[in-house]
């Protein structure tokens, strides 16, 4: 099953619209996971070992990071919102995500979500 794991810059209305949407739905906030302030390497080794997708709004550094990530260690895979759009589109897009595959088929994955 699809866990999820917000970093520290994605929206927080992003999360609480998704669990409103699938209560089912695993999806850590970045407080919960101890986020807050680290750097992208640290986050996603974090999300790594819990096993969660990482979601951010970072498409500036953390393509770069994902991919040095990647030449050591694997990832449940990042999908990244871009800021534009809507919260609601964000929200259904992650539980239909969550719904409709398998963590599997994120493995080392980057997948953006756009308007």
């Amino acid at each position: 099953m699809i866990r999820y794991q917000a970093d520290a810059d994605l929206n927080g209305l992003i999360l609480r619209a998704t669990q409103r949407l699938e209560p089912a739905l695993d999806f850590k906030s970045a407080g919960e996971a101890g986020l807050r302030g680290l750097p992208d390497p640290s986050v996603l080794a974090i999300a790594a070992e819990a096993g969660r997708i990482l979601v951010t709004h970072d498409q500036r550094t953390m393509p770069g990071h994902f991919a040095e990530f990647l030449a050591t260690r694997s990832s449940p895979g990042v999908i990244i919102v871009q800021q534009h759009l809507p919260v609601a589109a964000a929200a259904e897009e992650l539980v239909l995500i969550w719904a409709g595959t398998q963590a599997e088929e994120w493995q080392n994955r980057i997948y953006w979500l756009r308007p």
